[in-house]
Parts: structure tokens; sequence; C-alpha cells
């Protein structure tokens, strides 16, 4: 397994895969809907959005997180 001290990152690549993934298909199919060739114009759109995802996320998940403590109350 993956040392404790890597989870910042583990979480940002496994984020950020995941939310380019659903969100390329998202959008690639309301601009454009199932065309011939829709999956490979899909897979452009996700390598693009998960190449600028993964590394937002490892920068903006610690400061949201700090947010989130200071809003939420016990």
């Amino acid at each position: 397994m993956i040392d404790k001290k890597y989870e910042r990152y583990v979480f940002a690549f496994l984020m950020g895969t995941i939310m380019s993934f659903i969100m390329s298909f998202i959008i690639s199919f309301i601009n454009l809907g199932l065309i011939d060739g829709f999956f490979v114009k899909w897979m452009e759109a996700f390598f693009k959005a998960a190449v600028c995802a993964i590394p937002i996320i490892s920068i903006v998940a610690p400061r949201v997180k700090r947010v989130v403590e200071r809003i939420v109350r016990d």
C-alpha cells in the first residue's frame, strides 16, 4: 500500500481522475451528442481535463478543507 504521507497526492489523483472522467463525458455529450468518433473526442477532453484537475486539486483541497473546518462546527 501507499504510505500515509502521500495521502494528499493520492486523493488529488483519484478525485481529479474521477471528476475529469465524468465531467468530460457530460460536457462532450452536451456539446457534441453521440457523434461518430465521440469516444476519441471524449478521451481527448478527459486527458486535458485530468492534466489540469489533478494539480489544481492538490493545491486547492487543503485550503478548502481549512475553510470547511472554520465554517462547520461540532
